[in-house]
Formats: C-alpha cells, sequence, structure tokens
C-alpha cells in the first residue's frame, strides 16, 4: 500500500481527534492534597466551539480534495492542521499550570492548579497529526490525489503524451498495411 493512500486516513483520523476534543474537558481542577477533582473546565466553554468547525472544514476539504483531485482543498486541509495547532499554542497551552481559585463559596481562600484532561491531550495529539498529514496531502500533485481508489480512475500527464503518439503511430501503421494489401 502506498503513503499517499494512508494520508486522506490520518488526515480524517486527525480531524475527528481536533473535533472530539472540543466535547470533552480541557482542565481539571485538583484542590490541595487529595488530589479529588473539585472543577473541570470543558473545551466548549474556553473555545466556544471553534475547533469543532475547523475540524469539519477539513473533513470538507479533505473530500473534495480526494475526489476532486484539487490541491487548493488539499492545502485547505494543512491550513486548517495549522489553524488547530496554532489555537492550541496560544490559547490552551499557557494555561497549563496556572494557579487560582475554585468557584466554590465554601473554599474561597483554597488555590488550585489547572491540570490538563483529556480532551487538551486529544487536541495536543489531534492538531499536530492533522498539520502534519495535511501538509504531506498538500504536497501531492492533483494525479495523486485523483489516484485514490474512490476518485475514478486518472491519467497523468505522463501517460497521456506517451498514449497520443503510440495512438498516432498504430494509426498510421494500420492505414499503410491496408494500403499494401489493396495494391
Amino acid at each position: 500500500m502506498r503513503v499517499e493512500y494512508l494520508l486522506p486516513i490520518a488526515c480524517a483520523a486527525a480531524a475527528l481527534c481536533v473535533g472530539a476534543s472540543e466535547l470533552m474537558n480541557t482542565f481539571e481542577f485538583d484542590l490541595g492534597t487529595s488530589g479529588e477533582t473539585q472543577q473541570t473546565i470543558a473545551a466548549a466553554d474556553r473555545h466556544s466551539f471553534a475547533l469543532l468547525v475547523l475540524a469539519i472544514f477539513a473533513l470538507v476539504a479533505l473530500a473534495v480534495a480526494v475526489v476532486a483531485g484539487s490541491r487548493p482543498a488539499a492545502i485547505a486541509v494543512a491550513l486548517a492542521g495549522g489553524l488547530s495547532l496554532l489555537f492550541f499554542l496560544v490559547v490552551d497551552l499557557p494555561d497549563v499550570g496556572q494557579q487560582g481559585t475554585v468557584d466554590e463559596p465554601s473554599r474561597v481562600f483554597f488555590s488550585s492548579e489547572a491540570e490538563p484532561a483529556d480532551g487538551f491531550w486529544l487536541e495536543l495529539v489531534g492538531s499536530v497529526a492533522l498539520a502534519v498529514s495535511g501538509a504531506a496531502l498538500a504536497t501531492l500533485r492533483p494525479e495523486q490525489l485523483k489516484m485514490f481508489p474512490w476518485s475514478g480512475p486518472a491519467q497523468t500527464r505522463e501517460e497521456e503524451t506517451i498514449r497520443r503518439p503510440l495512438e498516432r503511430r498504430a494509426g498510421h501503421e494500420g492505414r499503410a498495411r491496408r494500403h499494401t494489401r489493396s495494391r
């Protein structure tokens, strides 16, 4: 199996990871030495579903790139991955380890530390994977993008330039044979 067959699968899996991370908790706040989670912050509260929109956009662009052999659509997949990675680096990563108070009235004087939750790690893996696999997909030529089985048959320029002269030569030879037989 060739690598370019695996790229759309990697892009789709990465986009699904980014989208799923938006539906999970990004940070957990522990209180004191007990290690018990006192508060969680959902990714949707932090991002307003921006990563979910990017993930859906990446999936649509991926479908267009693979079906139509569109290189601009493949570049759009890479841009969606780059934006999700930038979003992670600018919005979520700086808040790791931040200390603050838990919003419970009975525990006002206790401080807690923001620890990454499952959504944070899924966002990291999905964003990096989407950026890398999207960039690799964007380097493929349109002929390679259309080479996927569900895209239909594709004919490269090289095949076209080889096929035309051979057809012409076969046509000339056929006419020459018919001409010599008729004499």
